[in-house]
């Protein structure tokens, strides 16, 4: 949605007691309107499609415009551009250097068609997975790791995976109905992912399977890529492994929690008791701290109610890294639901949102005058009566749309414009973060947070929403459009659109599936990016995070973009979240994701769900996450 710029006015004073009549006001819808121009500006600064310093390769003496292959290093353009869809509006990695066989054609300028590359997992099947060898291969990450290190290149992470991309065909054109595109903006599916729209029919390519190698930016050039390539290589032909590619790429394993932004909006409940009150992902930070996060999961130990998030949610780095219990004689380090510039951010979202439907409004209005002049007319009168039906339905929903959202911001705004009215409990027990532990090397961050009983007097159970932003059919489609999608048969949409959470997938479940030929999908629900789709390869990663007091490394889960839904799965804020198989299984916790530091990650990582389980299992022996009767439970509280 494109907005006219505005002249700015002093904020305006609202009395208390006319806040109702305000948010109905032609003012207000004023102050929706700015809110809306300062987020797309914020949006045309950090996401435009390609930045300045991008552009001017086209009129660089040094780019060239051939083909590339394997034989050269990449120029500048492959380089910026070989990764192409692999994050959200440009922010795709930089190709280092690769010795893969495709062929990269260089776009001829800055309008011009650029494949769109997906991330795609490699299959169960593959031979790294069978008899052992998957051992084998941890093993020799191990051995490319220490060997790495020992280059002094400053690796921040070892994935293998698969790309693919649609190849456009040269007789392809897209179609846009320009005199609806406005008003269908705020309906559609996100318009980012344009190579089904120029490939449609084109030839699809699958790469080799990948050893993709993540460093930090600037810390290897080409030259000394390829050298580590060739003895790569030859570590791979002594374990007479063919048919695998190596690649570098620029990226940051950064964690996944977030200072000061506020979380994306979301219509599923009328006010933010009512997210409190039943729905996981409740975006959380500690009272006297900046970072935000996301609370876990909810388990019983006797008689009291607890969550689960990550500990970096909470602490501050000067907190030290000693486990925290809390005594009763002590102070509580209480845990709030959003802070305040969270809080403020969620409101400007709001009114951001009210302002893009009061223009779809106008739109639609403009368009009901167009066909009813034309159904009177009698012109292509089966059609127009139609598209006249169908903008009058869509002018009611927007109508009904903006009343919901107005009188939500109503209710924030009297009930929870104070920090205090946000706390909603305390930490209990958070033990030292560490990565690497144990034989498993995975990360332990995990804090436990014992919730206010009067925050929590309609507490149903673990149970996560799918939101409001999917339709069922959508949501299906994008778990089962793949034909070697794997998804157990007992899931069903549940008709009140939460989840019921159950289970917990195992390590061996996901290191040797039942199934090897197809693809699991998992979901997540987080309040900077909604309800996601995504796929949980059985490989699991290495990471390194860089920080002035060393670094931390592990192995993580890494969850993969899906092939049809766009944008990232987590962003900052994320850290905590649930990952969970479309039967409610548990999966896993967010803690960190790749990408070049922008904001959001082409491939999210996850710390085993099990493991952590087992964690709190040890401290509160007895601990269940799923109990019978609740209400009862909870009058005993």
């Amino acid at each position: 949605m494109k907005h006219v710029a505005r002249t700015r006015q002093e904020p305006i004073s609202v009395p208390w007691d006319s806040i109702d009549d305000w948010v109905n006001s032609a003012a207000f819808d004023f102050r929706c309107a700015q809110k809306a121009h300062d987020l797309a500006r914020v949006s045309i600064a950090y996401g435009s499609d390609l930045s300045d310093e991008t552009r001017s390769l086209w009129s660089s003496p040094t780019s060239e415009t051939s083909a590339t292959t394997v034989e050269s290093d990449p120029g500048e353009l492959e380089a910026a551009f070989y990764y192409a869809g692999l994050g959200p509006k440009g922010t795709w990695p930089r190709l280092v250097h690769r010795d893969s066989p495709d062929v990269f054609e260089e776009p001829t300028g800055p309008e011009a068609f650029i494949r769109m590359m997906r991330l795609v997992p490699v299959p169960s099947s593959h031979y790294f997975a069978k008899n052992g060898l998957w051992d084998t291969v941890r093993d020799w990450a191990r051995t490319v790791e220490v060997f790495l290190i020992a280059q002094e290149i400053r690796v921040s992470s070892i994935d293998f995976v698969r790309f693919t991309w649609l190849n456009k065909r040269d007789d392809q054109e897209i179609e846009v109905n320009k005199e609806e595109e406005t008003a269908a903006t705020d309906y559609n599916l996100d318009d980012e992912d344009i190579d089904a729209a120029y490939a449609k029919t084109g030839d699809r390519y699958y790469t080799n399977p990948t050893i993709w190698i993540g460093v930090l930016p600037d810390t290897l050039n080409a030259t000394h890529a390829a050298e580590l390539n060739r003895k790569i290589r030859d570590f791979l032909n002594g374990l007479n492994i063919v048919n695998v590619d190596i690649a570098f790429r620029e990226s940051i394993t950064q964690s996944l929690v977030r200072s000061g932004p506020g979380p994306a909006l979301s219509e599923t409940g009328d006010s933010l008791q009512d997210f409190i009150d039943s729905i996981l992902c409740i975006p959380i930070c500690g009272r006297k701290t900046p970072m935000q996060g996301t609370l876990g999961p909810y388990f019983k130990h006797g008689n009291n109610l607890y969550a689960i998030t990550a500990r970096r949610n909470l602490f501050l780095a000067n907190d030290g890294n000693n486990e925290y219990r809390y005594h009763p004689h002590g102070p509580k380090r209480e845990v709030i639901a959003m802070g305040a510039s969270a809080f403020e951010n969620y409101q400007a979202a709001i009114q951001a949102r009210i302002s893009n439907l009061n223009d779809s409004v106008v739109s639609f209005k403009k368009l009901i005058a167009t066909y009813s002049a034309r159904v009177e007319k009698q012109i292509n009168l089966l059609e127009s009566k139609e598209r006249l039906a169908d903008f009058e339905t869509e002018l009611d929903k927007a109508h009904r749309r903006i009343v919901k959202l107005k009188q939500l911001f109503v209710t924030l705004s009297k009930n929870w414009s104070k920090t205090g009215a946000h706390v909603i409990g305390h930490i209990v027990w958070a033990p030292p973060i560490g990565v690497g532990v144990g034989p498993s090397r995975f990360t332990r961050d995990v804090c436990v947070v014992e919730p206010h009983q009067s925050k929590f007097s309609k507490f149903v159970g673990n149970l996560l929403s799918l939101g409001s932003e999917m339709n069922e059919s959508d949501l299906k489609g994008l778990l089962y459009d793949h034909p070697d999608t794997c998804i157990p048969f007992q899931f069903n949409h549940p008709s009140n659109g939460l989840l019921q959470l159950k289970g917990i997938t195992t390590k061996n479940e996901i290191k040797s599936p039942i199934d090897q030929d197809r693809i699991p999908r998992v979901l997540k629900r987080g309040f900077p990016t909604n309800t996601t789709v995504r796929t949980l390869p059985q490989f699991m990663s290495f990471t390194r995070k860089y920080f002035t007091t060393g670094t931390l490394e592990s192995l993580e889960l890494p969850i993969l973009p899906h092939e049809r839904q766009v944008g990232p799965f987590s962003k900052g804020g994320d850290s905590g979240a649930l990952v969970v198989s479309p039967a409610g299984e548990l999966v896993g916790l967010i803690t960190s994701g790749t990408s070049k530091g922008s904001d959001g990650s082409d491939i999210t990582y996850a710390t085993l769900f099990q493991y952590l389980w087992d964690l709190v299992l040890v401290e509160f022996p007895g601990a269940n996450l799923c109990w019978d009767d609740i209400p009862a439970f909870l009058a005993a509280v």
